[in-house]
């Protein structure tokens, strides 16, 4: 079955000047509100006249009054364009007490247990109706994001597609976690002793080696890895009840302390300075550049910002 074409009537500027007419009841006025001519607004009114097939304001004296099916389309037509207007705002300010929405984060499990407590509070009092799916960590983000299944990829990011906007959240240094107890919290830490203790490591991809390994090698030391496992927590998990040691990313010093290590102080862990050069931990958060104009996606990276972000003291 052919399409047939759209009517060569139909066009938005009618609905304009026609609300601007019924309005003004005056071609001139409504010349004036539309910044045009009043000869270019006569020749609308003509137009809407052929189009509708009604005069729509007839001369009344010094006046012109409208007819009854001007008086009938009167609210329509203003209804029409508040529509327009609203369907041709920008969308970054949103009411976030309106938002109906649930959003999906891809975070490790560090992060989501950082995060969720935070951010659900600041839902709960500014956001009622926003809900937060949290996905583990996987390797496949990029595509996630590209394809629209997830709004935010949160961590150490470390793909690199070229549409990927990516905003820095923290830089954070490793520490060592022993539980309460444990022979290396007496006494100073030397790269020595924390060779010579039991690791625990965190690999998402079953890596038994990472950059404290190297650092080690530097001082020609290695250290014994019993166990590697997938996420931070338990990592922490099983440091804080046994003899083993795992790396937690901290504040740098003269920094607000980290939500990160908030799990390490619930399970009571000693977070140990480490005395050796290890590179830093960015943490930032990744969004597809669909998203960055959309005011609820705007609320979401305002809402991380603040939970991930600390304000300094003061």
């Amino acid at each position: 079955m052919p399409v047939s074409s759209p009517d060569p009537n139909l066009d938005a500027n009618l609905a304009v000047a026609l609300d601007a007419l019924l309005t003004e009841q005056s071609v001139t006025r409504a010349a004036a509100r539309l910044h045009t001519s009043p000869a270019a607004m006569s020749r609308t009114l003509a137009r809407l006249r052929r189009v509708l097939q009604d005069p729509l304001l007839v001369r009344a004296g010094q006046a012109m009054v409208p007819t009854p099916r001007a008086e009938e389309l009167r609210d329509e037509a203003a209804a029409v364009v508040r529509r327009l207007e609203a369907l041709l705002t920008p969308s970054g300010v949103v009411d976030p007490a309106a938002l109906r929405r649930t959003f999906t984060v891809q975070a490790a499990d560090l992060v989501g247990a950082a995060l969720a407590p935070g951010l659900l509070a600041l839902a709960r009092r500014r956001a009622p109706g926003v809900s937060l799916r949290v996905l583990a960590e996987d390797a496949e983000a990029g595509p996630a994001l590209r394809e629209g299944r997830i709004d935010l990829e949160i961590g150490a990011i470390d793909h690199v597609d070229p549409e990927t906007l990516v905003e820095e959240l923290a830089t954070l240094r490793m520490a060592a976690g022993v539980r309460a107890g444990h022979p290396l919290a007496e006494g100073p830490l030397t790269p020595a002793r924390l060779a010579a203790a039991e690791h625990v490591v965190v690999s998402r991809r079953g890596r038994f080696t990472g950059p404290l390994d190297a650092a080690l090698a530097e001082q020609g030391l290695s250290r014994r890895v019993s166990a590697v496992l997938p996420g931070h927590l338990a990592a922490m998990a099983l440091a804080a009840t046994g003899d083993v040691v795992c790396l937690v990313p901290v504040a740098r010093p003269g920094e607000p302390p980290s939500p990160l290590s908030g799990a390490a102080q619930t399970l009571g862990l000693r977070l140990l300075e480490i005395p050796l050069e290890l590179p830093p931990l960015t943490i930032g958060m990744a969004w597809h550049p669909r998203h960055a104009a959309d005011g609820a996606h705007q609320w979401l990276r305002a809402a991380v910002r603040r939970v991930l972000r600390p304000a300094p003291a003061g």
